[in-house]
Order: structure tokens, then sequence, then C-alpha cells
């Protein structure tokens, strides 16, 4: 049996760890699927570019970047939903930073990864919810999480908003401040396929959703998962700093304890 290949972006974070699996246990190669993964530093703002130049076929992005974009011209729709949850974004300082609550962080310069990026339209909603204003100018352009880092080190910028336990490695050793959480109000992960892809290969691509979901399922039942995921991205196995997954509804959901 010959295989398709999709080019599938993602986040390098805990989320996607059931793709992963799936690719590693040979899941998708049973199925006649080459999945070719790559990981996107620069998270959303970075794969809704992957996917206007056709570098990726396939993303696992957040809601409200995809959404954004797709009305913005880009030649993609989403095709499934992946987490239902809502995602916990951390606000975050440097660790010596003055600024030790939420009540003037509008008026900072705020780190992004990229401009449609979750870290940039996630302080706009928060500002908006809070009937305040953030200027254009106050966004800064860090492009990764490491930049993000070394941007609130050097004082470039003073805000920056990263899902909540990615970051936490870094709050737990000092590095990071997390001065306030938002949540964002919608389900935070959607599965995105360019156009082109849905049309040329539209058997392929609802053999390799039903995959991803089974691969979920199998996760969700799996009492190791949790270790699994504490040893792959650094995160603690305690409560108040572990988040988990439910799986409901035929979808991924993140819950957190």
């Amino acid at each position: 049996m010959s295989l398709i290949t999709f080019n599938i972006g993602g986040v390098p974070e805990h989320f996607n760890l059931p793709i992963h699996l799936a690719v590693e246990s040979g899941e998708f190669e049973k199925a006649g699927i080459h999945v070719n993964w790559t990981d996107h530093s620069g998270g959303t703002g970075q794969m809704i570019q992957a996917l206007r130049k056709g570098e990726v076929d396939i993303c696992i992005l957040l809601t409200e970047g995809i959404i954004t974009d797709i009305l913005n011209g880009n030649p993609s729709k989403i095709v499934s939903g992946y987490v239902n949850s809502p995602l916990t974004w951390g606000i975050h300082t440097n660790y010596d930073s003055v600024i030790d609550s939420l009540e003037n962080q509008f008026g900072q310069k705020i780190a992004i990864s990229r401009y449609g990026s979750g870290s940039h339209l996630m302080p706009i909603v928060n500002a908006l919810i809070q009937e305040k204003k953030i200027k254009g100018s106050q966004f800064v352009v860090v492009n990764n999480l490491d930049g993000g880092l070394k941007s609130l080190q050097s004082g470039e910028a003073s805000i920056f908003y990263w899902e909540k336990y990615t970051t936490k490695p870094y709050v737990d050793n000092g590095i990071l401040k997390r001065i306030g959480e938002f949540n964002s109000p919608w389900p935070c992960f959607m599965i995105a396929a360019l156009e082109e892809v849905i049309t040329k290969h539209p058997k392929q691509l609802d053999r390799l959703l039903k995959l991803i979901h089974a691969s979920c399922r199998t996760f969700m039942e799996n009492d190791e998962s949790p270790t699994l995921v504490s040893e792959r991205y650094g995160l603690k196995l305690k409560s108040g700093g572990y988040g988990g997954y439910h799986f409901r509804n035929g979808r991924l959901q993140w819950f957190y304890v």
C-alpha cells in the first residue's frame, strides 16, 4: 500500500503528545499515512504563515488565531476540534519586575511571538473584557518562548502571555514571575487543513482525523499518561501544578487540578 504524506505542524507542547505517540507506535503508517511533523516554537502565528506558504498541509493551532487568519484570506478551513476546554494563559513578568499585579499590565510593553498569535490576541481580548485599550505600539515581536524570556530579562518588554503549564518550569525556577492568569473564552485548539488538501484527499484526511482522536482516547485510558507528560515536558506531578486530559464527546479536553 502506497503511503500518503501529510505535513503537520503544531507547538512543541504537551497538548500534542497523543499525536506523537501515534506516530511512534506506527498507527498512521498502518493506515497508509505518513505524518511528517514539524514543531513550530513560534506558535499559532508561525503556523498560519506556514499554511499560507504551503509549507504544511495541516496544523493544530489556537482557535482565535486560525479563525482570524481565515477571515483575512488564509486558504484553510477548520476540519475538526482538538481541545475543547479553554486554554489557561499565564500572565508573566521577569522574576525581579516591580510589576506584581494585573492592574497596570495594559500600559506595558507586551511580548508576542507574532502578530495573529495567541500571545498577541489574548492580551487584546483580556483588555476588551476589562474595558481597557492596548495600542499597537505596545507589542514587541519576539518569535517564540525563548524570545519572550529574553525580552523580559532585557526589559524590552514587561508582560508576556504564554500557556501556563509550558512556562511553569520557568516560574518554578525563578526565571519568570506569574502575576495572573487568563482563560480563553472559547475552545482552545482546532485542526485546520489547506483547502487544496481537503479537496484532493478527503478520505485520507478523514482517516487521519479518526486516528488522531483514537490516539487521544487511548491516551486518556492509559494510567501512565500523566507520567509520560511529566517526563517529556518537565511538568511536576502534584496537586495545583499539573493539567490532564479529558476525552469527551469525541474530542480531547484539557483540565487542571
